[in-house]
């Protein structure tokens, strides 16, 4: 497969065996219905939750976290922002008490260029060159399912973007019919905005969320929340708690730093360097993260593809 080529089958094609289990090798071998075990570990102790995935509801999101997952990207990272609805992970570590952004774009590309292991559906306009994101499959991004088998509820899994407002270059994006319909057409334009989904994802405690519905892709859903996720939050309040109310188990942290003039520049000289308009967006995000006692994702496994 070549490294520009519109569409790739990696996890039909693919035949690296990664850690315990082994990437499909055809096609065939896929199912509509991935399951993937997160182990997270928090104060000492694993907790082991299950998720049932849906390529019905986002087939290239689902491929894309499956294949990330694969690569061990996820292995080791942290929750970086929690509160009583949200356990936000998928891009940090912590290293000597200090939160990190993991070098997600470093890491695909160079796995990439070892495996050729990942589905490319995000270019700039040119059509060929990838930007390793994956395309929005929701109804804000105008490529939400036909008929959503998923919604937020409790313990569902979604995958989330930054929401920079100044995130308004047009990229293309391949289209799900591939063309059939908008005759012979490949590729769609749309805003980076959107289409800018990397690693990030969230399991949400809440019982629902209409607005996030339509902004979000929801990929899986807990198989036993009670039984599975509860225990830990259950870990999670009990430690809370037990630090009394002076002491907060989160600490705010902005990873973000504003850069206005240089982010002004950039678009100014209509530079088209995606990566450094991630790293120098002009709005701060603001996290509470549990840094004493981190809440660590230990490692997502697929155990059905």
């Amino acid at each position: 497969m070549k490294k520009k080529s519109v569409r790739r089958f990696a996890a039909a094609l693919t035949a690296a065996v990664i850690g315990a289990g082994a990437v499909c090798m055809f096609a065939a071998c896929t199912s509509d219905h991935p399951e993937i075990t997160i182990t997270y570990s928090f104060n000492g102790n694993d907790y082991e939750v299950e998720y049932v995935l849906s390529r019905e509801n986002a087939p290239e999101t689902v491929q894309h976290f499956i294949e990330l997952a694969d690569a061990k990207f996820y292995d080791g990272t942290v929750i970086h922002n929690y509160d009583s609805n949200f356990l936000y992970g998928g891009g940090y570590t912590i290293e000597d008490g200090v939160l990190t952004e993991k070098d997600y774009f470093s890491f695909v590309k160079e796995y990439e260029k070892e495996h050729d292991a990942f589905t490319q559906t995000v270019f700039k306009t040119d059509g060929t060159t990838p930007l390793y994101t994956v395309v929005g499959e929701f109804p804000k991004a105008g490529r939400g399912p036909e008929r959503s088998t998923l919604f937020h509820s409790q313990g569902s899994l979604a995958m989330y973007y930054n929401d920079y407002k100044n995130f308004t270059y047009d990229v293309n994006v391949e289209r799900a019919d591939g063309g059939k319909g908008n005759d012979g057409e490949k590729m769609d334009k749309k805003s980076y905005l959107y289409n800018s989904t990397t690693s990030l994802f969230y399991t949400f405690l809440g019982v629902s969320n209409d607005e996030r519905n339509e902004l979000y892709a929801v990929i899986g859903q807990t198989k036993d929340y009670e039984g599975q996720l509860v225990p830990l939050i259950d870990a999670i309040n009990t430690y809370s708690e037990g630090l009394g109310e002076d002491k907060s188990f989160t600490t705010p942290y902005e990873e973000f730093p504003q850069k206005p003039l240089y982010l002004f520049s950039l678009v100014q000289k209509g530079d088209d360097d995606f990566e450094a308009l991630r790293l120098n967006a002009v709005e701060a995000e603001d996290f509470n993260t549990p840094l004493d006692m981190p809440i660590y994702v230990t490692s997502v496994k697929v155990n059905k593809y």
